[in-house]
């Protein structure tokens, strides 16, 4: 076995983080997500949902039939930074009648 088995690519979690979170007590796949940081990169989860599901259940015992998958939540995809910059650029309304 490699020494760093990256399972999220997007957010670089480990084998070694899900077996982490779930000594510390986290058992679900939404709480190991909210520990870990997995399914929140530009994939959401697509990648490495099944991957961490199998992690999970084999750290905890549970069959992986037994986790329920979290909830996505928007955005579905990434949005580019300049978008969001070009935002910035536009002038306020009423910004040129307070000059």
């Amino acid at each position: 076995m490699p020494r760093k088995l990256i399972l999220c690519r997007c957010e670089d979690v480990t084998a070694d983080d899900v077996a982490h979170a779930v000594a510390t007590g986290f058992q679900s796949l939404e709480e190991v997500k909210r520990y870990t940081g997995f399914g929140t990169g530009p994939c959401q989860g697509k990648e490495c949902l099944v991957a961490i599901a199998l992690a999970v259940a084999r750290a905890t015992s549970l069959p992986v039939t037994s986790l329920r998958a979290f909830t996505a939540r928007a955005p579905l995809s990434p949005t580019e930074l300049k978008q969001f910059a070009a935002l910035a650029e536009e002038p306020e309304p009423g910004a040129a009648l307070s000059k």
